[in-house]
């Protein structure tokens, strides 16, 4: 089965962060928290914003990036509004772990200029600040999801009411 890892580094909104866990939970993708979190994780706003997807979730928690890269071998692939290339322009393998910021700050510039060939960007006009950080990891989930043909998730819906 196939393995895609979410990394949140220092989030500070726990809806933002219980939004990406729901996502990480509907796709089966690992999330990774890197402190310090901006909220406590038994926050109510968190729950909430994941609602009962709690039980699905495969979650590890870091003291901070040293930590994080101690315990964890890539590849990475670092979001980023700073980036020089399109996610889209990537062809993500098993195992690869989506590299989120901060909301008000993003990642660490250093970070991201030792990282050249995988710091990616989401398009958007030029005004535009950033994405909302939950709609940024899905939009890098789905994409790596897709150009692995949704590995392991249902493709097909039905109704409730009538058949196709």
């Amino acid at each position: 089965m196939a393995t895609l890892n979410i990394v949140l580094v220092e989030p500070e909104i726990p809806q933002n962060t219980g939004n990406i866990a729901r996502t990480c939970a509907a796709t089966g993708a690992r999330l990774h928290l890197v402190e310090p979190l901006g909220f406590r994780i038994d926050d109510a706003k968190l729950k909430r914003a994941g609602l009962d997807y709690w039980h699905l979730l495969d979650i590890t928690y870091y003291t901070g990036l040293d930590d994080f890269f101690a315990r964890n071998c890539g590849p990475f692939y670092y979001f980023s509004t700073k980036a020089p290339r399109r996610y889209t322009d990537i062809a993500y393998p098993d195992g690869a772990y989506l590299v989120f910021g901060k909301e008000t700050k993003g990642l660490p510039e250093s970070l991201l200029v030792q990282n050249p060939q995988t710091v990616v960007r989401i398009p958007m006009i030029d005004d535009a600040r950033s994405l909302n950080l939950s709609n940024s990891v899905a939009v890098g989930v789905y994409e790596a999801l897709r150009q692995w043909g949704f590995p392991h998730l249902a493709c097909a819906g039905a109704l409730r009411e009538y058949s196709w």
